[in-house]
């Protein structure tokens, strides 16, 4: 056989298998379009359930207002997500705090016809206390990695470092205003965070969320819960003086 002619039939067979994989997917996406959706249904009770348990408020619609809380969300995947939506909402007081609970749904497409590659359905999933007052925005999470480590060069200034040269190696801090970056990492949170070195979290605004990959597993829900508002606690109570003036 030529060598022209072994290119050929090399092009064919690949040809071949391709259709092959394409015609696959097509008998398998029912199936996973049904898996999704179980998946999903599952995870709606469960957060309902912890709800309830809570003595919570819960819903399972799509909540615009609660994603646009968290900044860093908008950052996902920025040049594909879409489909954009909190969901899953489980809303309340903690330990004297109106706190959220909520996972965080955006979708992902790639060529619909060659390489085939469906839709991604991509999730997150967030606790969030709400502060007395506004402040800018920071971003901590491991150096190196964490839900929040995506976005750091799309938020924009250095890492900024610390006097405890430990802190400084496990966690990348980024705000533009260093001041309030100081401010807010204290002795007593660093302290805090050093001992939980996978924490993620961002200050926005008038809001303070931990996030973490995937739908929330619900047997977390509560103590995720319970660092967040301890980190909370280790905000310097000067930085809300004035608050409700």
């Amino acid at each position: 056989m030529a060598s022209g002619d072994i290119v050929d039939f090399l092009r064919v067979l690949e040809i071949l298998v391709k259709v092959c994989l394409f015609v696959v997917g097509l008998i398998a996406l029912p199936f996973a379009i049904a898996a999704h959706r179980e998946r999903c249904k599952k995870q709606t009770a469960a957060m309902s359930a912890k709800a309830r348990e809570l003595g919570f408020e819960f819903s399972a619609s799509a909540n615009s207002r609660l994603a646009g809380m968290v900044r860093h969300l908008d950052s996902l995947d920025v040049d594909n997500g879409r489909d954009r939506y909190a969901w899953n909402v489980v809303e309340g007081s903690f330990d004297g705090h109106p706190v959220a609970v909520f996972d965080y749904h955006y979708a992902t497409r790639g060529d619909w016809w060659w390489p085939p590659k469906w839709t991604t359905h991509n999730y997150v999933s967030i606790v969030l206390v709400d502060l007395e007052r506004e402040f800018p925005e920071l971003i901590i999470g491991p150096e190196g990695g964490g839900l929040f480590k995506m976005i750091a060069e799309i938020f924009g200034g250095g890492d900024i470092d610390f006097e405890s040269h430990e802190f400084s190696e496990q966690f990348d801090v980024r705000s533009k205003n260093k001041k309030f970056a100081y401010d807010f990492c204290n002795a007593r949170m660093i302290e805090y965070l050093l001992k939980y070195r996978g924490i993620s979290l961002e200050v926005d605004k008038s809001s303070l969320a931990m996030g973490y990959k995937d739908m929330h597993d619900v047997s977390r829900i509560k103590s995720r819960l319970a660092s967040l508002v301890e980190i909370r606690s280790r905000m310097p109570n000067y930085l809300f003086e004035g608050a409700n003036a």
